[in-house]
Formats: structure tokens, sequence, C-alpha cells
């Protein structure tokens, strides 16, 4: 039998996956169950990434982005309608799940960096999935749900080249800029990130408009140039398993506890959950 270790790779591909009708009737009913209690959330994951980019992705998940204080609720009425649910993480994750298929519920990103606001579901982008009319995560919030996805076992930076070639660079540039700066000094993710399309996608460059272009290398040039000796270490918001050294037996800082233990909007405990109306 097959390990995890020596099963192939997914390559991507445009082909639809071909989800057994159990999963189907599940992820239905609960987009219809969400909708009818008019709970705020939208689709992400592999259904969000082929809306923006053509890409079909198999998945046993159904992601579901939403503001945190709003996650009590869904958890709630996902458990009255005969789910098992849990809080994986506070900080950004909860999870129901039924017949070996899961739905998570995400508030934010895993390092706390950046979380989900009331202004995703506003942006949202209108579509049909499995043929219940709901919305799926804007390219701009696909791409900042991403940007930290970068450990050794998961990078995402593939899916960032894709949506931004998928929409021919049609994005929200000051929105995806606001994200980097108003949760933190994170402007330089993206600017790797846009580095990697760069080589990837050479001859579309313009794809990334001029001004951010200018506006990140001028500011990278003077980050060279100046550096700021008092900035703190940032490698555990990256991977903190592959910088676990540098914390743990060197001493530097672990700014990734920092941002997790300041995360204000936690997913309570399903057990201390008033119930939902």
């Amino acid at each position: 039998m097959a390990t995890e270790e020596s099963k192939p790779l997914p390559k991507s591909s445009s082909t639809h996956p071909e989800f057994p009708e159990e999963q189907q009737n599940l992820f239905t009913e609960v987009l219809e169950l969400l909708n009818r209690r008019e709970v705020p959330y939208v689709v992400s994951g592999a259904f969000a990434l082929h809306e923006h980019t053509g890409i079909w992705r198999d998945t046993k998940d159904l992601d579901l982005f939403l503001p945190a204080e709003h996650a009590p609720a869904a958890l709630q009425f996902l458990r009255d309608d005969g789910f098992e649910i849990e809080v994986s993480d506070p900080v950004w994750l909860a999870k129901a799940h039924r017949d070996g298929f899961f739905v998570d519920l995400i508030t934010g990103m895993s390092n706390g960096a950046i979380t989900v606001e009331m202004s995703w579901i506003d942006r949202s982008t209108p579509c049909k999935v499995l043929g219940v009319p709901c919305r799926v995560l804007g390219p701009e919030e696909l791409i900042a749900s991403k940007m930290f996805v970068t450990r050794r076992e998961r990078f995402d930076g593939a899916d960032i080249c894709h949506v931004i070639f998928g929409t021919h660079g049609r994005l929200d540039w000051d929105f995806l800029m606001q994200v980097v700066s108003e949760h933190g000094d994170h402007w330089e993710i993206l600017f790797w990130h846009l580095v990697l399309f760069r080589y990837v996608y050479p001859a579309h460059t313009d794809m990334v408009p001029k001004p951010i272009w200018d506006d990140l290398l001028g500011r990278f040039q003077q980050a060279v140039s100046q550096p700021d000796k008092s900035a703190p270490f940032r490698g555990s918001l990256i991977d903190e398993n592959m910088f676990h050294i540098d914390v743990v037996e060197w001493g530097l800082p672990n700014l990734l506890q920092d941002l997790r233990d300041a995360r204000q909007n936690k997913i309570p405990d399903p057990a201390k959950m008033e119930p939902a109306a």
C-alpha cells in the first residue's frame, strides 16, 4: 500500500475532480444552511482558486472564511445540523466534520499576522459552488491568505503567481498594499511573491503595475542601504519549525508567539458558546 511519502504529488490541472456524491451533498448542505442562517462567509480553498485561475484541485475540505465574531454562530448551526465541531486553534481555525468530510472555518492566518475582516465578505466575488449561489474570496484576499503559506512542507507561491496571471493583474493593488501595511510591516512578503511572479512570467512583468514595482523596489533599496538595527527577527512568521533553533537555542525573539498572543478576537471554546438564535 502506498504511503503518504510515496504518493505522487498533485499536478496543477484544469480537469474537474470527481467529487463523491456524498461529499457534494454535504458541502451543498453546509452552504445552504449558512445562507439560510445569514452567516457572513466566503468560500475559499479549491473553489476560490478555480474561480480566479481556472485551476481545479481535489479537496476533502470546504474552506470558509469569516470574521471571528461570526464563527460561534456558524459552529452552533453546524452542530445543530449533526456535525462534530472543534476549535483547532482559537487564533484562526475551527472545524466541523461528518462522514469523513471537513468544513474549515478560517478567521485569519495561523501566525496572527493577517485577520479576516468584514470587508473581505463585502469585497467577495458572487459565484455558484456546486450549484449553490454564494460568494468566493476575492482574488486580492486570496493572495493575502496565501502570502504566509511559506513552510517547507507547503508553499503557496505558485497559487499567487497563478492568481496574478489568471486575472491578468486586474487587481486592487492598493488594497493589497493596505493589507500588508495595516496588519504590520509585511510589504517584503508581497514583494517576495511578486519577484517570484516576475521570474516565472518574465514576459508579463507589466501585469503588476509600474507604480507598485517602483514603490516596493524603492522600499527595498532603502531597507538594504539603511538597515534598521532594531528590526525584530521574523523567521518564525515564515516557518516556526525551520526557524525553531533561532528562537529556542539562539535566543531571538518569537514574533510569531507575540502576534498570536496579541490576537484579540479569538474563536471561543464550543463548550462555552451560547446557543445560536
